[in-house]
């Protein structure tokens, strides 16, 4: 259900050119599209299993009451380097590049998954003596900050010039639409807000080029995404935008782009696009939460704390965040904990219609929420609901690296009926001497989760891991905070990704 923040020095770009796409200041007489979403083909299916052949298959109708959930941008396997990270991702001539570039040599199998970072804080971009932001990085701003109060229709119409120009686009997306506009926008201004952020934004980018795999984008397409962002940009912030600011928006999608280019062809040398799954076992434990057991179709690196995304053969092409509840197991089975919630295409359709034999799929595995067993520090662990499932995880890892280091779990739960996997965290506590189990219950406790924590330190000779809702991540990392553990110590799940995550 988690989506963690991840960093990492990767870099992955190899240069680019001007010569990605042309622009268009304005839409063709007569073909101008109007702001709401262009129609695509969409066929109407009853659910088959997914079967294995590479022909996608056509998005089923959304029902009229549903918020059409659309694919995650967020995607896993750390890529291998490709040159030296550059100082800045602003301006630079660069080369032509009408082909994409020649794929990095793979890594070994055995590096495939190396180990995670913590996330940086939230304000390490925007510290106090950061340098003076780039020409470039002003004018993009410039521009996000007039298209942000009308972001709807800047996301709309830009989806409308790609459908109308690029209709062989349209079996990439989602049947609706809903919520792909806010992930557009979302990206936008994240790369916006990191743009002279080297560190934090090549990262968000490789992520983003290799999670665009399993939806069959292809280097081919950046341009088509390209010459439309420009031409929805320059309509709704026709106020700013001139020459100057759209050779700046040429030049950083540019460079964006063949970041995700990169990402995705070394990604694809070493491992698939996504794997087929096998549902083995399926236990509700609860009226609305079931844990999901798998078996994929080949070896499934990954490691204790991270997440993956998951597509159902119901709602083809919507993928879902949900963390491994497990440490890797010797059987190669893997488990998840789903929580179905209202409209949530995939978590119902995981948590009521999926049964052993079923067939998912699963992208590659992502997050760097990860146990650094290079030191001793103790582990703080703070999970709310289904969030225990990647806490359980990291308690695993521990244990079978024979360490002792002191773990203090705080479950948090909102009723006794909501402490669904509280008899499992106990039996290691009693099997491991060294963690310690707390169970927080919002209806008995005079306290919440986050506050509970806070009254138990302090912790600053811990690292700290958050899993659960978006606003017990928010408050939790404010707590963390007050006890004293640095930021760069506390690794949680992304919060833009929570939002829609779980559905």
């Amino acid at each position: 259900m988690d989506a963690p923040t991840t960093t990492s020095a990767d870099n992955g770009t190899s240069g680019g050119g001007g010569g990605w796409f042309t622009p268009r200041n304005k839409p063709e007489p007569g073909n101008e599209p109007g702001s709401a979403e262009a129609p695509g083909p969409a066929e109407v299916r009853r659910p088959a299993a997914i079967r294995p052949v590479g022909r996608p298959t056509p998005p089923p109708q959304p029902p009229a009451d549903s918020t059409a959930p659309p694919p995650g941008p967020t995607s896993p396997a750390p890529a291998a380097s490709s040159g030296p990270l550059p100082t800045a991702l602003t301006p630079a001539p660069f080369a032509s590049a009408v082909a994409p570039p020649a794929p990095t040599v793979a890594p070994p199998a055995a590096s495939r998954v190396p180990a995670q970072r913590p996330a940086p804080a939230p304000s390490q971009g925007r510290a106090a003596s950061a340098p003076a932001a780039s020409p470039d990085a002003v004018l993009v701003r410039r521009a996000m900050a007039e298209v942000t109060p009308v972001a709807d229709k800047v996301t709309s119409y830009f989806y409308a010039l790609l459908f109308v120009r690029h209709p062989d686009l349209r079996s990439l997306f989602p049947a609706a639409m809903d919520t792909q506009r806010d992930r557009l926008l979302r990206a936008l201004l994240t790369a916006a807000e990191h743009i002279d952020n080297t560190d934090v934004l090549v990262d968000y980018l490789q992520n983003l080029g290799r999670g665009h795999r399993k939806y069959g984008t292809r280097p081919e397409h950046y341009p088509a995404v390209g010459e439309c962002l420009i031409g929805a940009l320059s309509k709704y912030a026709a106020g700013v935008w001139n020459e100057e600011m759209e050779a700046a928006w040429v030049r950083t999608y540019t460079t964006i782009s063949q970041i995700m280019i990169d990402a995705a062809a070394a990604d694809e040398l070493r491992s698939p696009a996504w794997w087929y799954a096998e549902v083995v076992t399926h236990e509700l434990r609860t009226p609305d939460i079931a844990v999901v057991t798998v078996r994929p179709d080949q070896p499934y690196p990954f490691l204790a704390g991270q997440y993956t995304s998951v597509e159902t053969p119901w709602w083809p092409r919507i993928w879902r965040h949900y963390s491994f509840a497990s440490a890797p197991r010797s059987d190669g089975l893997l488990s998840f904990h789903v929580k179905a919630v209202p409209a949530g295409w995939v978590s119902n359709a995981l948590v009521h219609r999926a049964r052993p034999g079923d067939i998912i799929r699963l992208g590659p595995p992502a997050g760097s929420m990860t146990v650094d067993h290079t030191t001793d520090s103790g582990l703080l662990c703070v999970g709310g609901g289904t969030g225990i499932a990647p806490i359980k995880a990291l308690v695993e890892d521990v244990a079978e690296h024979g360490e002792r280091r002191p773990v203090e779990v705080f479950y948090g739960a909102r009723t006794d009926h909501d402490l669904y996997d509280i008899d499992t965290m106990l039996r290691l506590q009693q099997t491991h001497p060294w963690l310690s189990v707390r169970a927080i219950i919002d209806e008995q406790a005079h306290q919440q989760l986050p506050d509970a924590v806070r009254a138990y330190g302090p912790w600053n000779e811990y690292d700290a891991y958050l899993s659960g809702p978006p606003g017990m991540i928010r408050s939790g990392v404010d707590a963390l905070r007050d006890s004293g553990i640095p930021s760069d110590r506390i690794r949680h799940d992304s919060v833009e990704e929570l939002v829609s995550a779980g559905n």
